[in-house]
């Protein structure tokens, strides 16, 4: 194995905990993919694990390819996607005098093809950094990106990103040096990895595309208020918020959409279902306990809507209350303690639950064609809006200098 290792050129990462029963198809395709697109270079499949107790590292190894094959993990309990990344990236930097290039795929993927790791990985090799994916994806799944990221990074950072989470990339060896020399705070290491890498390649000034790649099928699921939450948004505002000075004079845009590889079309999405009802119960179950904090970092409209809403049990967040909302809590996040910015993420979830609710009710009926028209709407009203969120920036200097002028 390690003569195998020498010389490595392009590397394929694929992260895992307690993925023993889907892992062995995604190393068959990313396998195929390798010999048949990239069978002038010595490459490697790696995967990264966190030492899953269901031998996700036996089905990887037993897995018969004609590329070969690496385990890494995690420690102990040491546990975070995050984690399984800087194992791929520290990795990688043992070989940087001959690495040209990697690529990651979730292992849970149910509609990988060897073509996806040729969309993928071909850019970089044309002097591309950072590839994200173009998936069709119901409108139902990937509510984090669809509501939080997506339309953050299109309004305050004028990038139009589909995918800014989608767990499929490829990506230069220079960027994966950057990702390294950058501060990793603890929800990066958690699923906080992919907005980080994402924002990143975006500040530090990379050359990104996007592949089309089909449809993503894999373990969808509706939204969620675990560890994922907190983890993706707490990454993505102290990123956001740590370049602030370099965005806040952005002038506001319409983005481009950047160059596309692979797939110009796409298939139609996975079929997925939720439940209202419960996401509905979840919603007030959340709203309860955090209600006086979100009163206290509120305006008033903002607290009217929401005391209406729970009053009539009628969950109709629009797009301005929620574009509000949200920059109204960053804004309170960028000046608050650690305690404070933990309070600023937990009380986003019920606001976040409520927009999900709105805009699947809104969009139930839709084709994935209409459907990317309501987010792309969405993201729109996070850059309309932007003036607002540097306004609340302006109130508080001005607070600051009337306090002094009264001293």
């Amino acid at each position: 194995m390690k003569e195998n290792l020498r010389g490595i050129e392009f590397m394929v990462g694929i992260p895992s905990y307690m993925e023993s029963d889907s892992i062995s198809y995604v190393v068959k395709q990313v396998d195929e993919g390798l010999s048949k697109y990239f069978n002038k270079y010595k490459t490697v499949i790696v995967n990264v694990d966190n030492n899953s107790e269901d031998d996700t590292r036996g089905a990887f190894l037993n897995t018969e390819t004609t590329t070969p094959k690496h385990y890494i993990t995690t420690p102990g309990e040491v546990r975070g996607k995050g984690n399984n990344f800087l194992n791929l990236f520290k990795f990688g930097n043992k070989h940087l005098d001959t690495l040209k290039g990697a690529v990651v795929v979730d292992a849970d993927l149910k509609s990988i093809t060897p073509e996806w790791i040729k969309h993928l990985g071909e850019p970089i090799l044309k002097g591309y950094d950072y590839v994200l994916p173009r998936y069709s994806r119901h409108q139902f799944d990937g509510t984090i990106t669809n509501h939080i990221c997506y339309p953050l990074l299109y309004g305050l950072l004028g990038e139009d990103i589909r995918q800014p989470i989608g767990g499929e990339f490829g990506f230069s060896k220079n960027l994966m040096k950057y990702w390294l020399d950058q501060k990793w705070i603890h929800t990066t290491k958690q699923y906080g990895i992919d907005i980080f890498m994402t924002m990143h390649a975006i500040l530090g000034g990379f050359k990104i595309v996007e592949a089309g790649l089909g449809a993503k099928i894999h373990k969808a699921s509706a939204p969620k208020l675990g560890p994922m939450f907190t983890q993706v948004v707490t990454t993505l505002f102290d990123t956001i918020l740590a370049e602030e000075k370099r965005w806040l004079g952005y002038p506001i845009v319409n983005p481009k959409k950047k160059k596309l590889f692979g797939l110009g079309k796409l298939d139609p999405p996975q079929e997925l279902k939720i439940n209202i009802r419960e996401m509905k119960n979840k919603l007030r179950e959340e709203y309860a306990p955090r209600e006086k904090i979100l009163k206290r970092y509120l305006n008033d409209y903002a607290i009217f809507t929401l005391d209406k809403m729970f009053e009539t049990d009628h969950y109709e967040l629009d797009l301005f209350n929620w574009t509000q909302a949200v920059y109204q809590l960053l804004h309170r996040y960028s000046m608050g303690s650690p305690k404070i910015k933990k309070d600023v993420v937990e009380s986003l979830k019920p606001l976040y639950f409520a927009r999900s609710v709105t805009f699947d009710y809104m969009t139930w009926r839709y084709n994935v064609q209409y459907a990317e028209e309501a987010i792309l709407s969405q993201a729109k009203a996070f850059a309309s809006q932007k003036p607002y969120f540097l306004g609340l920036y302006l109130h508080e200097a001005m607070k600051h200098i009337n306090s002094l002028n009264n001293k």
